[in-house]
């Protein structure tokens, strides 16, 4: 996990536990409203993160083994 996602995971627990504590009923939507913001980009990061992951293994299994096609290279990363 990078230092953003968990930067991203970290503020929308904080909105969560704000949210519970809400007294008011808009102040808890904000609150919601702003977890749920801060979910999406942990999520974005993650998804970014790990397509570059199998990206990289891919360009490095090509390298390794240049004759394989595209999609052959999952056989290699099991």
């Amino acid at each position: 996990m990078t230092a953003s996602s968990e930067f991203y995971l970290v503020q929308a627990a904080q909105c969560a536990r704000s949210a519970e504590r809400a007294t008011l009923a808009n102040q808890r939507e904000t609150y919601l409203r702003a977890g749920a913001a801060w979910q999406a980009l942990a999520d974005r990061e993650l998804d970014v993160t790990t397509a570059r992951e199998a990206r990289d293994a891919e360009k490095a299994a090509r390298q390794g083994f240049p004759g394989l096609a595209e999609g052959d290279t999952a056989a290699l990363l099991r």
